[in-house]
């Protein structure tokens, strides 16, 4: 009989498909790597299970043993089966942008899941880092296998991923891609393969408001560069020790938009039902193929994980048009409406020293309706609108005479110079009445509602 003794054996040597369709123009072998065949139906059973295993030959995970980890539903899956199999009980915190689906899964497996808001810096009390961090403190016997920062996350990919794809190319593969997150899948690959061959290139795709591309070029982690983006799965605002840099020989960036129109591409022409950030990696591969890649060239890249977990955001319909991914008809970008304004987008602000009063006069002469609050370093720590300063007034008038750090709202949301005016409006409410752009001279822009609705016109 042929059989395996639990499902965790299941895990590894996937198939690897070329692709037919979305890669039309281009002469070189694209192939994918296609990891939900993996019994969690992603490539984060590898290193769930690598993680867990090292744990317990160190002895950090104990039998009857409690696994706590922050996820964005994949490593969760992950660790869950290998808790299932070997019986520990799990605690998954996961940020509020994660699909319902993800959560439901994790809870079907047996999984407590805990949901934290996403738009809070990781040192915040309240993010899932944290909070995964306190619970590991409080509750004994417990681990916490921070995928960050845990080098079985890498090794996992070295040891099985790499060498899968190594001699499925028979190692004719030239170019390697793969989104950027927790580093593991990208850096381990990345590292085999230089191994068998250094002339490998390795392309790593990111997402607008990671940090992950100006570092690779510069050495300089920019805050500046975070803002909220809607991909799950790549790209962030921390470097994790499993983020090697030096096997990633250059980052591509893809919008929301273009990762969410391609993994619906991908399963509607290639039969491949994948996840949002298959998508992206998809988009990132093929952009570069296009400019470098010949015939001779053979590309891999990763597929991370299963449609099944964004039934109700990219494939749906209502949530694709709410968020003007579904039209195909071309829109206005940030940088168009920047350039179009002529220098009259640069940004006007209000010093956090300064009182409400002054920054009522201020908002008057320029005939502005809203103006971000900026501190004495140059970040942007609020925002003030005229419509939040009359009600407070009218509650009581001499709110006026406050500095404006006592009155001010939160800051406007930063997006990307590529983000189109589809996009752009539904980021706009009255929540966040403008939005804030940095040029590559690193000089901020605001777009307004009234922008937008002038880009549309035109």
């Amino acid at each position: 009989m042929s059989y395996y003794n639990s499902i965790i054996e299941a895990i590894g040597n996937t198939p690897m498909v070329k692709l037919n369709s979305v890669n039309k123009g281009i002469d070189a072998t694209i192939l994918v790597k296609v990891e939900y065949f993996n019994p969690g139906n992603s490539m984060k059973d590898r290193m769930a299970l690598k993680m867990v295993e090292d744990a317990e030959k160190s002895g950090i995970l104990k039998p009857g043993g409690t696994i706590i980890e922050g996820t964005s539903g994949n490593t969760g899956m992950g660790l869950a089966l290998a808790a299932i199999a070997k019986g520990y009980k799990c605690i998954f915190t996961v940020s509020d942008k994660q699909s319902q689906e993800k959560i439901d899964i994790l809870r079907a497996v047996g999984a407590e899941v805990i949901v934290c808001p996403t738009n809070v810096p990781p040192e915040d009390p309240r993010s899932y880092y944290s909070i995964a961090k306190k619970l590991n403190k409080d509750i004994p016997n417990s681990f916490y296998p921070n995928q960050y920062d845990n080098t079985s996350n890498a090794q996992a990919h070295y040891e099985t991923t790499g060498p899968e794809i190594w001699e499925q190319t028979e190692g004719k593969i030239t170019h390697y891609a793969a989104g950027v997150g927790t580093g593991g899948s990208m850096c381990g690959v990345a590292k085999y393969l230089k191994e068998q061959n250094s002339n490998i290139v390795t392309v790593g795709i990111d997402t607008y408001g990671s940090v992950f591309k100006k570092y690779k070029e510069t050495g300089v982690f920019d805050e500046k560069e975070v803002y909220p983006y809607l991909t799950e799965g790549i790209g962030e605002d921390i470097l994790p020790a499993n983020v090697d840099f030096s096997v990633i020989d250059t980052f591509i960036k893809v919008t929301d938009k273009d990762g969410a129109i391609m993994t619906r591409k991908l399963a509607r022409e290639e039969g491949l039902f994948v996840g949002w950030s298959c998508g992206s990696a998809v988009v990132g591969a093929l952009e570069y193929a296009k400019k470098h890649l010949t015939k001779d060239d053979t590309m891999v890249i990763i597929l991370p994980d299963h449609g099944t977990r964004y039934l109700n955001k990219i494939y749906n319909d209502n949530w694709m048009k709410d968020h003007g991914f579904l039209e195909e008809r071309e829109f206005a970008t940030a940088r168009d409406i920047i350039k179009s304004k002529n220098g009259k987008s640069k940004l006007l602000i209000v010093n956090d020293k300064q009182t409400v009063e002054e920054a009522i006069n201020l908002m008057s002469k320029e005939g502005i309706s809203q103006i971000p609050v900026q501190d004495n370093t140059g970040n942007i720590v609020g925002s003030l609108t005229d419509s939040s300063i009359l009600r407070k007034m009218i509650e009581n008038p001499e709110v006026k005479l406050l500095k404006v750090t006592e009155l001010m709202d939160k800051p406007f949301t930063f997006v990307a110079m590529d983000n189109t005016v589809d996009s752009l409006s539904s980021l706009i409410n009255k929540e966040n009445p403008a939005l804030l752009v940095r040029d590559f001279e690193d000089q901020v822009h605001i777009i307004t509602q009234h922008d937008l609705l002038l880009a549309m016109a035109n």
